[in-house]
């Protein structure tokens, strides 16, 4: 068995909110290895993305471990974060929340590379272009001259300039059309094979996660109720919060084989 890369160790998050406690993230556990995609799926409000913010150290946990290569994080030091973001990136939903809207796209693709003191910076942004599908000179361009599909592929550029080991992809496909979807996504599987990424997809749609995933955990209410391999949670869902979830995509699916309609709804 290899190190794990990530190791969450019941990971908890609790809000005050008009003065009472409201727990978003309950007892989180979960292990991804290095190159492999670990899906974590649920509903709006499940604690899907405040678990992958809790994970970057975006957000303060409020109890838990986490672990990356073995080293603990939630007790870094600022100038420790710094060094381990360099391993850590994270796609948003809308890559404008990562794009400043005043700066050229090449700004934004240098900006890591200036924060962590790397040179060779042109040449850098310009592969990193041409790897997402996109030309070198469009790096003089502004977000808003850019389509949805484009912008995420210079989010995803942005991600991956610093050559990190672990991406967090928060809902990165979701506000995109359904053609659009399936190319973002082959193109972060292309990704993942040739730089060795491991991914944490975070979606509320298994349809997507069905594409991708190696392992998935299914969370409801802050707690991950199910997870498995990704056969084994279509073809064989234990928990019934997985099998409504699955039952709500088989209308998009209608050439599902009879074995998994049976399973799901049995």
């Amino acid at each position: 068995m290899t190190t794990p890369l990530l190791s969450v160790n019941n990971l908890s998050k609790t809000f005050q909110r008009r003065g009472q406690n409201v727990q978003a993230v309950d007892g989180v556990s979960l292990t991804i290895q290095p190159g492999e995609t670990w899906a974590l799926v649920g509903e709006s409000g499940s604690g899907k993305s405040t678990t992958g913010r809790l994970i970057l150290g975006l957000t303060a946990a409020s109890g838990g471990e986490v672990l990356f290569e073995g080293r603990s994080l939630l007790t870094q030091s600022a100038a420790e974060w710094r060094s381990v973001r360099k391993e850590m990136q994270m796609i948003f939903q809308d890559p404008l929340s990562s794009l400043d809207p005043k700066r050229s796209i090449g700004y934004s693709l240098e900006e890591p590379l200036i924060i962590h003191g790397i040179g060779n910076r042109r040449q850098a942004v310009a592969e990193m272009l041409s790897h997402v599908g996109l030309r070198p000179e469009d790096a003089g361009r502004y977000p808003h001259e850019f389509s949805g599909g484009q912008r995420q592929r210079i989010g995803i550029a942005r991600a991956l300039i610093l050559k990190p080991k672990l991406i967090i992809c928060d809902e990165p496909v979701s506000a995109l059309d359904v053609s659009i979807q399936s190319q973002i996504l082959n193109l972060l599987m292309s990704l993942q094979r040739e730089y060795g990424l491991a991914y944490l997809f975070i979606s509320h749609d298994l349809n997507v996660v069905r594409h991708i995933a190696d392992r998935v955990g299914v969370m409801s209410r802050g707690r991950i109720v199910e997870q498995g391999s990704a056969e084994a949670i279509f073809t064989r869902p234990q928990h019934d919060y997985t099998r409504y979830l699955l039952n709500a995509i088989l209308p998009a699916h209608p050439a599902a084989p009879d074995g998994l309609r049976a399973v799901v709804n049995g």
